[in-house]
């Protein structure tokens, strides 16, 4: 049994460690899925706390797992692991009995899981886990505790670190379709054998204090104003085939004008994509980078979901205001904002605005292309 729990105990931690250093290198994307948890719950005041209890989670994550390869204070390690199991295994299988959430972010938008493999895989962990709770006593620990807690204390200010870093610049590994070298408009194209996904328009009323579901081809046969609607969703059936890597990737002038297409077709040019204006300063660089651009004759396109009196600013300074969908710009810049050196529709590079000399160096070598 010694040997079992050894191996039980390797597992788990493992797992945990491998889990939570995939979303210590996009917090955003994890705080992301949170927003989405927290919209289908009707509770997006939580929006605002995301970015923090993401940052939280997967130090947790992180945490616990070395915590349990070392050894550190077992009984509480164990306690905590099985809080944290119980919690994810809540969310997977809220994903898969209501059909709202396809991924539940469990491992990043690196090793993206369906919610029914996602949810197999933390009731397995769950189980695991119980095993190591019954038999806590014969689990030792690997080090003393001053050994123990000072790698404990490390791991922790490392995920710490870490999370600040590629926050305030970008990712390490950047596992999203708008990554360098990626073609946004083959990321755009369904593959030849793609089948959409079957899905039913459910609508859910309540009458009395009974709520009832029902799709648009079954309504009750007493259906009267004695209902009182509550939700509409589509309710998937059928699950297709994987679609297109980038949707609603549009870019339309400040009258509306779609202008995606063509633009992809320029030969060299960057954009600067940003969902907010972050002062003068933020401004001052960006014309910096404009002008260094100018010199090659090289446009610079700035990419918003803003309104145009917030983007009045960046018009006078003489740089061409797009509009973009906000979700869009929140997944293609992971900083905000980001810089995509572009040659035609490829990303030749790309960068957090905090990299200004780099910014400058990208200019120079996209124009020598």
């Amino acid at each position: 049994m010694k040997k079992a729990l050894i191996i039980i105990r390797w597992v788990v931690g493992i797992l945990f460690i491998f889990s939570g250093l995939i979303k210590v290198n996009d917090p955003l994307g994890l705080s992301f899925k949170m927003q989405e948890f927290f919209e289908v719950w009707g509770i997006p005041f939580f929006n605002k706390f995301s970015l923090g209890m993401s940052i939280i989670m997967n130090m947790l994550e992180v945490g616990c797992g070395v915590a349990l390869l070392v050894g550190f204070r077992f009984k509480i390690t164990i306690r905590f692991l099985l809080l944290l199991i119980i919690f994810f295994t809540f969310l997977t299988g809220y994903a898969v009995l209501s059909g709202k959430i396809k991924t539940c972010g469990c491992l990043g938008d690196c090793l993206p899981l369906k919610a029914g493999m996602s949810f197999t895989k933390d009731i397995i962990l769950l189980i695991l886990i119980v095993l190591l709770a019954i038999f806590e006593k014969d689990v030792k620990p690997v080090f003393s505790t001053v050994y123990t807690s000072s790698i404990l204390m490390l791991t922790l200010v490392a995920c710490v670190l870490i999370q600040d870093v590629v926050i305030n610049y970008l990712p390490f590994i950047d596992c999203l379709p708008f990554k360098m070298g990626n073609n946004i408009i083959e990321q755009m194209k369904k593959p030849k054998d793609y089948i959409p996904d079957s899905t039913v328009i459910t609508y859910q009323y309540k009458k009395g204090e009974k709520q009832i579901e029902f799709d648009q081809n079954n309504f009750p046969e007493d259906f009267d104003s004695t209902y009182t609607f509550v939700n509409r969703f589509d309710k998937l059936i059928r699950k297709g085939t994987g679609g297109a890597k980038i949707t609603d990737f549009n870019l339309t002038t400040p009258s509306g004008n779609d202008t995606t297409m063509a633009l992809l077709g320029v030969p060299k040019y960057i954009l600067v994509l940003s969902n907010d204006y972050r002062g003068e300063n933020w401004l001052k660089e960006m014309i910096k980078v404009k002008e260094y651009c100018d010199k090659y004759n090289m446009p610079i396109f700035y990419v918003t979901s803003q309104s145009e009196d917030n983007t009045s600013k960046v018009t006078k300074a003489g740089i061409l205001v797009l509009k973009c969908d906000a979700t869009v710009i929140k997944t293609a810049a992971r900083v905000n904002s980001t810089y995509f050196f572009m040659n035609n529709a490829t990303i030749f590079s790309k960068y957090g605005d905090r990299d200004l000399n780099k910014l400058l160096e990208a200019a120079e070598k996209l124009n020598k292309l």
